[in-house]
């Protein structure tokens, strides 16, 4: 057993290898992100267009021209890089990364490409009270969630309060609104947020570490010392021709650019994009929910105890778990033998949520309608097929009408989740635009009336539907 361990693992080490071959085969290299830490990525509005711009991804583009392959970025909650590169969802994941031994346990990782240090954010008006990581003990520290950041200031500020977010803006925001009294970051972000918002002031955190402690360094999958080489390579090069500082310098201008003009007004094609993909989602969601739910209400009532089985295991287990994890499982999970988009992934999660919680409507709808329904049926000649099909179900549905619209209402809210695994809906544009504006409210009161408006009109349209079978 040892022996065949070893053979397959020589062997899948082997395959693995073939990565690189693989990429340049197919002429393009996939690399995750998570554009909402400026000055490494973020996007701007380009042409009508949004793009992602940074340090990150300036060595991204590097990386791919001297693969001679193009770049296609897959943007993601940070939370869920690392789970991308080891599911193959994307070839390399690059985002402020630090090689921690934990990670390392999971992926590999590439030299160094840039070591910037350690800082927190603090308010300005708190300056003469927080001085250094001393005057934080006891006090609440924010930082992303599963970064380097929540580690260190976890084991080196005795009693603090440490909170984990997963996006930077939001912790800007909880610190600007005092829940927060500091927040970790890397120096350039920490000088990012300070010279576009003049309520925020920067501190060096003053921790004891060398570079492999504080660097950032681009993941990929296990088992491939080919690519390490490659990304290597391209990394070098990149010190040897001094082109970061250039970088750093182009990521200012995209960054200056952006705090010119931070209406919301500017940003209406970001949320016009969101609201698109939102309302794509909840209407496929809830049209396959339907379809799905009516299948497992049958089963439920079948006579056949097996099918009773499925039906309750299916829609207790969905039920019982947040539509957080099904997401997570439909785009990781089944990624590991189908390569699903983003897209779709998130439609198919949704749908199958929906599905379970629809059947226990349908299922109410059938048993509300009176049994005297199913015995005329039975005198005018129909089997059991037909009677549900022309008589119980029509009747159900009028009777469940209300409770389907208000399933779809909730779709659309609850649709939002999708945004971890980086489908550009209300909720990621949202993120998009106060990581770019540093804005931490406003965009949150544009996404609230615009999920409030679409609620208020689709309520209406259920209502008059409901009001006209009623007459009927």
């Amino acid at each position: 057993m040892v022996v065949f361990g070893g053979m397959m693992a020589a062997r899948r080490a082997c395959a693995d290898d073939q990565t690189l071959n693989r990429i340049r085969q197919r002429g393009t290299m996939v690399v995750g992100t998570s554009p909402d830490y400026p000055p490494f990525e973020f996007q701007i509005n380009q042409n009508g267009k949004q793009t992602d711009v940074g340090i990150d991804i300036e060595i991204a583009k590097q990386i791919a021209k001297d693969q001679k392959v193009k770049l296609q970025l897959k943007n993601m909650s940070f939370a869920s890089l690392l789970v991308a590169v080891q599911t193959g969802k994307v070839d390399m994941a690059i985002g402020g990364i630090n090689p921690t031994p934990e990670r390392a346990q999971n992926v590999d990782f590439s030299k160094i490409y840039y070591s910037g240090g350690q800082s927190f954010l603090i308010n300005k008006s708190q300056a003469g009270q927080i001085k250094s990581k001393k005057d934080l003990e006891g006090k609440k520290i924010g930082a992303q969630s599963e970064a380097l950041q929540y580690t260190l200031a976890k084991k080196n500020i005795p009693k603090a309060q440490v909170t984990g977010m997963e996006k930077t803006p939001d912790l800007v925001l909880a610190l600007k609104t005092h829940k927060l009294d500091a927040v970790g970051v890397e120096k350039p972000v920490a000088a990012a947020y300070t010279s576009n918002d003049p309520e925020l002031k920067e501190i060096d955190a003053g921790y004891q570490l060398g570079k492999n402690d504080v660097g950032a360094a681009i993941a990929v999958q296990k088992g491939n010392p080919a690519m390490v080489r490659a990304l290597n390579q391209s990394i070098d090069r990149i010190h040897q021709q001094q082109l970061i500082p250039g970088y750093i310098k182009q990521a200012g201008k995209h960054m200056k650019a952006n705090t010119q003009n931070t209406s919301m007004w500017h940003y209406w094609k970001y949320f016009a994009n969101g609201v698109q993909y939102t309302l794509i989602i909840s209407v496929v969601s809830i049209f396959f929910g339907i379809i799905l739910g009516v299948l497992l209400a049958l089963l439920r009532l079948s006579r056949f105890r097996v099918f009773r089985w499925l039906s309750i295991s299916y829609t207790e287990v969905v039920r019982g778990t947040p539509m957080m994890v099904q997401v997570l499982l439909v785009y990781f999970g089944l990624g590991v033998l189908i390569n699903i988009p983003a897209l779709t992934a998130g439609i198919i999660a949704v749908s199958l949520n929906s599905g379970a919680y629809v059947s226990e409507i349908i299922r109410g709808g059938i048993n509300s309608v009176a049994k005297g329904q199913t015995e005329a049926a039975k005198s005018l000649g129909l089997n059991a097929s037909d009677t549900m099909r022309f008589v119980i179900l029509p009747q159900s549905f009028k009777n469940i009408w209300p409770a389907l619209g208000n399933e779809f209402i909730t779709i659309i809210k609850e649709s939002s989740i999708v945004s971890i695994i980086g489908v550009t809906d209300l909720v990621y544009q949202l993120n998009v635009v106060r990581a770019d504006t540093y804005r931490g409210v406003a965009p949150i009161i544009v996404a609230m009336v615009i999920y409030f408006v679409i609620s208020f009109i689709l309520t209406r349209i259920l209502n008059f539907y409901e009001r006209s079978m009623n007459h009927g």
